[in-house]
């Protein structure tokens, strides 16, 4: 099992359906990828000026460290998960801004199984919402421009031989919610979806089949 983050999603639809769902308007033209690594660009629906968009962002927050045997900085690596029980401390001054939340479309978030050196993708989707909606914050940055990071909670006690964690995946009904209300009621929304509504499939695909540009992290 491996333990803490979410670090690949896919999208597998088009930018004109996400629009349509989530009530949207694209700030420009793009297409939207594929798959979705730490550091690299992802889609994310946000408002702005009373309306919802979707707008391009690196997946992952600047984390700033300093090389041990050097003392010089490090080159920044994304943060691209958030702990649920750090809403209130590390990240409170994004989570209690409604307009810094946002919420990331995808259709299936994969995690790592097997044996170290071996492990292949395991594709967990919605089976209710063939495109859902994983709770996020987003946030200007000095170093990728905007950039979002997702939520994550305790794995459903049916995922934990995949993994200990999970992303909020928001309900329909709640994605006003989650992009307006004040962040006490926000808060309920961060919870577990319910087990038999996620669908698990493992297949042969090698994890590291393609390498992100940056290191994973959760915060």
């Amino acid at each position: 099992m491996l333990r803490g983050v979410c670090n690949l999603y896919t999208t597998k639809t088009t930018v004109a359906e996400i629009a349509d769902l989530f009530r949207a308007q694209p700030a420009r033209g793009f297409n939207a990828p594929e798959d979705t690594y730490p550091g690299y660009p992802g889609l994310v629906v946000r408002e702005q000026e009373g309306e919802r968009i979707i707008e391009q962002m690196a997946w992952g927050f600047p984390r700033h460290t300093v090389n041990k045997r050097t003392g010089k900085p490090n080159k920044p690596q994304p943060v691209n998960n958030l702990r649920d029980d750090r809403l209130w401390t590390f990240w409170r001054k994004q989570f209690v801004d409604p307009a810094a939340r946002c919420l990331i479309p995808f259709t299936a978030f994969a995690e790592a199984e097997g044996e170290k050196g071996h492990m292949t993708r395991t594709w967990i989707s919605v089976a209710d919402q063939p495109i859902a909606a994983w709770a996020g914050l987003w946030r200007q940055t000095d170093e990728w421009g905007n950039a979002y990071s997702g939520v994550m909670c305790d794995a459903t006690p049916e995922l934990l031989e995949i993994h200990d964690r999970m992303p909020v995946i928001l309900h329909p009904e709640h994605h006003d919610a989650w992009l307006h209300a004040p962040a006490e009621e926000a808060m309920h929304l961060v919870t577990q979806y319910p087990a038999d509504r996620l669908v698990a499939n493992r297949t042969d695909q090698p994890w590291f089949a393609r390498k992100a540009k940056d290191g994973p992290g959760l915060i």
